[in-house]
């Protein structure tokens, strides 16, 4: 089994747009995995049906009894975090604030506070109109530990893949370098980056190979609307030289793949005979690339 991850180091390159349409092609021979659970949007492409939701719990957060509370003020001196106050001699919390240290519940001398799980997200086994198998998840506004939820999203598309038996599992990374996009790359066997010919492109595609070569990852390169500027777009390919990371393909800007995203399909269900076979070489190259050293 192969995992191929798609990252980028900045959003609004098309990394979503490509890995939707690779997963697209691959059919059911491939098990599709969302992980940037932070905004996910592949689903708006794939149209999956969900097959299992599951409520996701990572970490724990304090919950205050009301009807116990003295209003002693106990918790509120050693919160470091500033997240509860005492209003109206009953302790209320900031959830937002909280870092979910248990401090508050260890010094409450009637127990008022006991700590419970936190529920940041949920999580979904789908079907895609391909017959493939679609693991994604939503965080919810405001939830933490993105990171743990990725890792779930991965484990969960790894049994799935196995169960299915499918060679591939094709990740959806989350863009930038953070705790997110590190847990996206666990275990991956290959990492397609996704760039576009810009200054502000190419400066976070610097900081997410340097990401991948302290991890000692295989990588290669699409540039995408690589005709908008072409003085950038040499510097990209100079980089990419510079650095060993092959070039696999050079997607043109398109009005047509705008058209298709606000229909909510992939560029090749839209406008077949324009994007197959482009897209059907960048996927080939990938798959040539991405086999294992033998």
């Amino acid at each position: 089994m192969r995992e191929i991850v798609v990252i980028s180091g900045k959003g609004g390159t098309g990394k979503t747009t490509l890995t939707a349409t690779l997963a697209y092609m691959l059919g059911a021979s491939v098990t599709v995995a969302d992980c940037d659970v932070d905004a996910a949007d592949m689903h708006l492409l794939l149209q999956p049906q969900s097959t299992r939701e599951e409520r996701f719990y990572s970490g724990d957060e304090p919950e205050i009894d009301a009807s116990l509370c003295t209003g002693c003020g106990c918790c509120e001196e050693v919160c470091r975090f500033d997240a509860i106050h005492v209003v109206n001699g009953v302790a209320v919390l900031n959830p937002f604030l909280c870092e979910g240290c248990g401090y508050c519940a260890r010094v409450c001398p009637v127990e008022a506070i006991a700590m419970r799980p936190c529920y940041v997200g949920l999580l979904f086994e789908s079907q895609l109109s391909t017959e493939a198998t679609m693991i994604h998840a939503r965080l919810t506004p405001g939830g933490e530990n993105s990171g743990k939820l990725v890792a779930r999203v991965k484990k969960d598309a790894r049994a799935a893949a196995e169960r299915d038996g499918c060679d591939i599992v094709l990740v959806d990374g989350s863009p930038g370098i953070g705790c997110p996009v590190i847990s996206s790359l666990s275990g991956a066997d290959y990492v397609a980056l996704v760039t576009e010919p810009t200054q502000s492109a190419l400066h976070d595609l610097g900081r997410v190979v340097e990401l991948l070569e302290r991890f000692h990852l295989r990588a290669g390169c699409v540039l995408n609307k690589s005709d908008i500027h072409p003085a950038v777009a040499m510097r990209v390919r100079e980089f990419l030289a510079d650095k060993d990371i092959p070039l696999l393909a050079e997607i043109p800007y398109d009005e047509r793949v705008l058209e298709a995203i606000r229909l909510g399909k992939t560029p090749v269900e839209h406008a077949p005979q324009a994007f197959q076979p482009l897209f059907k070489n960048i996927l080939d190259t990938l798959l040539n690339e991405s086999k294992e050293d033998k």
